[in-house]
């Protein structure tokens, strides 16, 4: 009887070890399950914010770049990356530019700003910035109200006009602030506005280069509501009110109409031989030449 006791015991034991065992699976099964589904998707809810912040920076500050594709890779349950394929448009020619790796994950994000940062070329002859991918020169913006550069401030016009048989853009940087109408009675039909150049931060930029953000927008057809949503964008940009050069741009110009705007500066695309036109213009404090390209015969530039 004894024997037969033992015998139910170790049984019992066996059976209660089967039923943890199977309950132990059950659980890690159902536990990997939820933990896969809650990883995805707090990884999409990343991947959809960094695509967002992505589109979100080049809309007001990238002047003259376009976003060609932005996809996912490398995607996993805790993150992944996304690639951000950019291009220049000079006058109809298409250009390369920097590709973007940015990565996120459940709760950061990282954006490719080492890309996004030009790089520097300083010489006892010479000073300019550069896309660190394709090593194309960067068009530079000169704020008015800064007024001791450490450069003599670039007029890269009569170099430029000079130039046969290719397309160019240049960043314009005026004396003082205009108005968009006052603008373009100062622009030749023959060159495309392709950004404006509203505002950036005042530093001391005397001793060397602050890489300090400028914003601006894409004027497109109809530039006062281009203007309304850049006004939205930079809100959106900065939700927590830190950055004060937005800040103050939208209090100082809370309530204006488009019409009103002061612009700081443009960026211009076209043929370096209707740049000429803008020789000797004192409105003109700086203008900086970025990305060229020799004309070919079976691409007709647009204007």
């Amino acid at each position: 009887m004894e024997v037969s006791l033992q015998r139910a015991l170790k049984k019992a034991k066996l059976k209660q070890l089967l039923i943890i065992i199977i309950v132990s699976l059950i659980v890690v099964t159902v536990s990997l399950a939820i933990l896969y589904k809650a990883g995805n998707y707090f990884a999409a809810k990343g991947s959809n914010r960094l695509h967002d912040q992505l589109f979100l920076h080049n809309a007001i500050a990238e002047p003259n770049i376009q976003i060609d594709s932005q996809v996912t890779s490398n995607q996993s349950t805790f993150g992944g990356n996304i690639i951000t394929n950019r291009s220049k448009n000079i006058n109809g020619y298409v250009v390369p530019w920097s590709t973007l790796t940015s990565s996120y994950g459940w709760i950061k994000n990282a954006v490719d700003t080492n890309e996004l940062v030009p790089g520097f070329y300083w010489s006892d002859t010479s000073f300019y910035e550069y896309d660190k991918q394709t090593k194309n020169k960067f068009a530079t913006f000169f704020h008015p109200d800064i007024k001791d550069y450490f450069i003599e401030i670039p007029n890269d016009i009569e170099a430029v006009s000079t130039m046969e048989d290719y397309v160019v853009e240049m960043a314009i940087s005026f004396d003082k602030p205009y108005t968009f109408e006052e603008i373009k009675t100062q622009i030749p039909d023959n060159l495309n506005i392709a950004w404006l150049y509203m505002t950036s931060p005042i530093f001391d930029e005397s001793k060397g280069p602050s890489g300090a953000q400028i914003y601006g927008f894409v004027p497109s057809d109809i530039p006062a509501d281009m203007y309304d949503e850049f006004v939205k964008n930079l809100q959106n940009y900065d939700k927590s009110k830190q950055n004060d050069a937005i800040q103050a741009f939208l209090k100082d110009n809370k309530n204006k109409s488009f019409a009103e705007i002061k612009i700081l500066g443009v960026m211009l695309t076209g043929q370096t031989k209707n740049f000429a036109a803008l020789k000797g213009q004192t409105f003109i404090r700086g203008a900086s030449v970025g990305v060229t390209a020799p004309i070919v015969p079976y691409i007709k530039p647009a204007k």
